[in-house]
């Protein structure tokens, strides 16, 4: 019989789940909050540049809004679903609560593929969002940030057009803006910088120092390009970056063993993050096979790319030297997956926390942008680092209390913190 096929949602459910026994919730509670509050689906017609006119499906999911405005990407991606959007918004309301930010958790995304329109169609597309949108959003309802194929650019039009539309000035209405028109210096780094935060929090508490740690990451778009660069600020080696092909946009593995350097390989990169094979191997990387990136012989992988990357199928190929997986992305490892690497004792660092660099940096963004005065990028950095640090230790104190994962004990915190905001609320 063939397995099932893989949905994030269930495996969000499932994860909120274990949570929810773990903390003893009510009934009315658990059943709450295993579901978005509201959904928003709708059809985007785009008229590409040739006249004719093509229906695109938008989705917008806001799971949970008791402890501030909803918050989470806006992807652009073919294979978008509802049920992805469901879970990444579910994800975005733990993550908030575990690093103690005061946002819910939303999600969006326009089933489309960016490379296949022009500039003038994708403006469009992203307009034609906001025009179904923008009923929905606010700096004070619901704030979306740039994910999978986003940019500041698009960032931008869908800001443009939401102020159109409501007519008065919102800066605070979207996140991921370019700097100068509302951005937050240290946003593009925010998400890659705290995955590596957390990986430097762990390798102290494993007692291995950073310039004798080895690292493979998986995606070189935002994410993965920022988490190498700083890596090799901490003198930790990143000697192999999974990425598809600029070209022909297979999946394939760069190694170095001399070691990655993110602004070498970045000249040879697309707008998507994908790399140039041919210019890659002139700078002397080898190329090889795209799921390469799981099976080197490293301290450290982080999945920074797509969910569902480290399966039961595939898990057997991670090398005994690994001793931490980082999860750049939401959702990269399975939980059958999770429970080989425990059994092994591979310390792994939940999306909820490892990947929630991102989303804080994104609400000091909304904080400067509502205040009008913007900080300067070492204050934006500075205070991104404390913020992760922190909850990093929070979640590892509960998790050797209370003898539990990085991942349970991240999931415990953050839903104790969401029951407790509906509770006060009167919700419940």
């Amino acid at each position: 019989m063939a397995a099932a096929p893989f949905n994030p949602f269930a495996m969000a459910q499932s994860q909120y789940d274990r949570a929810a026994e773990l903390l003893g919730l009510d009934a009315a509670t658990r059943e709450f909050l295993r579901d978005p509050m509201r959904e928003i689906v709708f059809s985007i017609p785009l008229r590409l540049d040739d006249g004719s006119v093509r229906v695109h499906k938008g989705f917008r999911v806001q799971h949970n809004d008791a402890r501030g405005p909803g918050k989470g990407g806006l992807r652009f991606h073919p294979l978008s679903t509802i049920d992805v959007v469901r879970a990444l918004a579910m994800w975005m309301t733990w993550k908030t609560a575990v690093v103690d930010i005061p946002l819910g958790g939303s999600a969006g995304a326009v089933v489309v593929d960016p490379h296949n329109l022009s500039a003038a169609e994708l403006e469009r597309v992203c307009r034609g969002f906001m025009r179904f949108a923008a009923r929905d959003l606010g700096p004070d309802v619901d704030v979306p940030e740039p994910d999978l194929m986003a940019s500041p650019q698009q960032m931008l039009w869908m800001l443009d057009e939401y102020e159109a539309i409501h007519r008065r000035r919102a800066p605070g209405a979207l996140t991921g803006k370019p700097v100068g028109f509302g951005g937050s210096l240290g946003r593009r780094e925010a998400t890659g910088f705290g995955t590596v935060i957390c990986v430097r929090e762990a390798l102290k508490e494993i007692g291995l120092a950073t310039r004798n740690a080895l690292a493979s990451v998986q995606g070189f778009g935002n994410v993965g390009q920022h988490a190498v660069r700083l890596f090799d600020e901490l003198g930790v080696k990143v000697i192999a970056v999974a990425a598809l092909d600029a070209r022909g946009r297979s999946p394939l593995t760069f190694r170095k063993e001399s070691g990655v350097k993110a602004d070498e390989l970045a000249a040879a990169t697309d707008g998507f993050g994908g790399i140039d094979r041919q210019e890659a191997e002139r700078l002397g990387y080898e190329v090889l096979p795209g799921d390469s990136w799981l099976a080197q012989d490293v301290d450290v992988l982080v999945p920074a790319a797509l969910e569902n990357q480290i399966t039961a199928e595939n898990v057997g190929a991670v090398q005994p030297r690994v001793r931490v997986v980082a999860e750049g992305a939401n959702g990269p490892t399975r939980p059958e997956a999770e429970q080989a690497l425990a059994a092994r004792g591979v310390l792994v660092i939940p999306d909820l926390l490892a990947g929630a660099g991102g989303v804080t940096c994104s609400y000091f963004e909304q904080v400067q942008s509502n205040m009008n005065y913007f900080w300067e990028r070492d204050e934006v950095l500075g205070k991104l680092d404390v913020k992760m640090t922190a909850a990093y230790i929070a979640v590892s104190d509960t998790a050797r209390k209370r003898k539990l994962s990085m991942r349970d004990a991240a999931y415990v915190i953050a839903v104790s913190r969401v029951a407790g905001a509906c509770k006060a609320r009167g919700w419940l």
